[in-house]
């Protein structure tokens, strides 16, 4: 199927660089800035909420940022909720950048969401942005009673980068015995960072929010060491039989034309071969990071909207 036309022509309307020869290293503040222009739009229709407040959460070093959505049909407390990871590559993303998705999430799950604003590279290396997403995890189920939410309905959530790290929490959690996610929502996750060279795709065919230079710069930003590419936090593909089986349902949505797609089917795969109930809904025209263009894209709004869907009716606040 073709790449969805809108889309295309949003991404030709921001005259973006040249992936394959842009000098990645020195451009780090110019690729956040191009991202946070892409991600951020004036939607008129954005659903209403009956809260949204900022917060300070617990880091693995320090504090983080955070953002509590909670929507006009949440329920009495205490109530299912969402914890939600931006993606970005481990090297952009921020509250802001995810702001809408969170919002048109909480509205269609009927769920609280809680965003949080992990540490990013080259500045903080791995696994701090793991190290971050565990230590959020943690802290916000030992206050799901200040924060409304049903312990035994809190699920992990993110897009791309995101999707990794909800997919390393949902296994460290089983791994070390602790409370674990009550369902994951993976969209588009990163769920190896090894190579997606062998795809050999252009910028025209994987889209402005990754190909394989950009994912090599992310990779190098993030993961220092080659030795560490095949470490199961930062790869959760690559983890042991052992760390799937007992796992929390999840549900995948994929893109067409997203080089991680394969990956993430793979992923599915492994954790439907150990008895995890798994579903996937493939986005045929869309690019990798198409929920960040809701702004210009009608199925954009409507695949939050269907996901959000899933995820209410997993932890009970939809029928």
């Amino acid at each position: 199927m073709a790449m969805d036309e809108t889309l295309k022509s949003f991404m030709d309307k921001f005259k973006l660089p040249d992936f394959s020869n842009m000098d990645w290293k020195g451009s780090t503040d110019g690729l956040r800035q191009s991202f946070y222009r892409a991600s951020r739009s004036v939607e008129r229709d954005l659903p209403d909420l009956a809260e949204m407040s900022n917060l300070i959460v617990d880091g693995a070093d320090g504090p983080l940022k955070a953002r509590l959505y909670v929507p006009l049909a949440a329920g009495i407390a205490p109530a299912p909720a969402i914890v939600f990871f931006h993606g970005g590559g481990f090297v952009l993303g921020d509250l802001d950048t995810h702001d809408v998705i969170c919002r048109r999430l909480a509205a269609s799950s009927r769920c609280r969401v809680l965003s949080v604003d992990y540490r990013l590279a080259p500045e903080s290396r791995f696994p701090a942005a793991h190290r971050d997403a565990l230590a959020a995890w943690e802290w916000a189920t030992d206050r799901k009673n200040i924060l409304g939410f049903d312990p035994d309905r809190i699920a992990v959530a993110g897009d791309s980068a995101g999707g990794n790290l909800s997919a390393f929490i949902a296994q460290e959690t089983a791994r070390a015995g602790k409370l674990m996610p009550a369902f994951q929502l993976l969209l588009y996750p990163l769920v190896q960072f090894v190579d997606i060279r062998a795809k050999r795709l252009t910028f025209q065919e994987g889209g402005f929010f990754i190909s394989p230079n950009l994912f090599d710069y992310f990779r190098d930003s993030y993961v220092e060491k080659a030795t560490d590419r095949m470490d199961k936090r930062v790869s959760p593909l690559f983890a042991p039989d052992e760390d799937f089986a007992g796992l929390a349902p999840a549900h995948m949505v994929l893109c067409g034309w997203d080089p991680l797609k394969d990956e993430g089917r793979a992923y599915a795969s492994k954790l439907a071969a150990h008895g995890v109930p798994v579903t996937i809904k493939e986005h045929a025209g869309m690019v990798h990071g198409f929920m960040n263009m809701t702004a210009v894209s009608v199925p954009a709004r409507k695949a939050i909207e269907e996901a959000g869907l899933v995820v209410g009716r997993a932890l009970g606040s939809r029928e």
